[in-house]
């Protein structure tokens, strides 16, 4: 792969990152005036269209019977979790601070993937892993910052998040697409769609729009990341997600008056510098089999969006060679 491509490949990926965090600033907007059952409900109801096209695309005799059923059901419950968490942390938290919180999970997936997928870590990640957990400790600063729902809501989505990315990469090569796709949505709709007798607040006509745009910049950012694996190695396109802290300082000091706190900018590097680290450990090959974290290229937290891997040529997503020594 040349350096053009690993260029164009990167500013792919910067891009969508780019138009995910726009994403999250229209959630943090709605979180103001509707509860978060009521803005997923409806992200998830206009990207049922996406979803329709898909089904309809795919030739395969098949039916939507899960060949994994409780596999399923539990990235299908992870996977309702994680958005329902994720947005109603974007709509308390700074956005800023929710991404730091958020960018533990390839942390989360390497020591997750260890029980999961039998992968080995050898002192080098765990050390990393550890100093990562350590800046999420920084960014919390407990005892000094009254911690809130919030950051409990940021911490359970970034566990749950990696949790649903390891099944899906324990199974996804058996299950279809569409059964992973559709599952959580259909799951989200649902319980949402319970919860909404309850929290329902009547929308005028500029935020049912802004909802259908959030699902729009869902599928935009997916396709995106698609375009941008496609283009570049995962090394050169998985690091692109930390760019979302620089979207977040921009977006919070422009549109919600929000600053950029000491510890969340200290924390932030050290978890961004040992998430960095750890995908240059398993692109070496340094005692990872399964590549857990360069193999996670959905954006969890986006109940609308799309999986990556399905539209990825074959070669992107087999098997790799024995690992070396870590």
């Amino acid at each position: 792969m040349d350096r053009t491509s690993n260029l164009r490949g990167a500013l792919l990926g910067l891009m969508a990152f780019g138009i995910f965090a726009t994403h999250d600033v229209i959630v943090k907007h709605l979180g103001s005036t509707y509860a978060p059952f009521q803005i997923v409900f409806f992200s998830v109801l206009f990207g049922f269209p996406i979803v329709t096209f898909l089904l309809l695309r795919d030739a395969t005799e098949a039916n939507l019977r899960p060949k994994h059923p409780w596999w399923v059901a539990l990235r299908t419950g992870s996977s309702v979790i994680t958005g329902f968490c994720a947005f109603y942390a974007f709509t308390v938290l700074p956005l800023a601070q929710t991404y730091a919180i958020l960018f533990a999970a390839p942390l989360l997936i390497t020591v997750l993937a260890i029980p999961m997928l039998g992968e080995k870590v050898g002192w080098r990640r765990g050390v990393a892993v550890l100093v990562g957990l350590a800046g999420v400790i920084i960014v919390l600063q407990p005892g000094q910052t009254e911690l809130s729902l919030g950051h409990a809501a940021a911490l359970t989505a970034a566990i749950s998040g990696a949790f649903a990315s390891l099944v899906v990469r324990k199974i996804g090569r058996e299950e279809r697409s569409v059964v992973l796709l559709l599952y959580p949505m259909i799951a989200n709709f649902v319980l949402m769609g319970a919860a909404m007798p309850f929290f329902y607040v009547p929308m005028p006509g500029q935020d049912i729009a802004a909802l259908a745009v959030i699902a729009a910049l869902a599928l935009a950012g997916s396709a995106g990341l698609i375009f941008a694996y496609r283009t570049a190695p995962a090394i050169m396109v998985a690091p692109m997600q930390y760019s979302q802290i620089l979207w977040a300082t921009l977006y919070g000091a422009l549109l919600f008056d929000e600053g950029l706190e000491k510890a969340t900018l200290i924390g932030s590097g050290v978890i961004i510098i040992s998430g960095i680290y750890i995908v240059l450990r398993e692109e070496r090959g340094g005692g990872s089999s399964t590549t857990p974290v360069l193999r996670t290229r959905s954006r969890a937290g986006t109940p609308g969006g799309l999986r990556i891997a399905p539209f990825l040529p074959s070669d992107r997503r087999g098997p790799r060679p024995p690992p070396k020594s870590d």
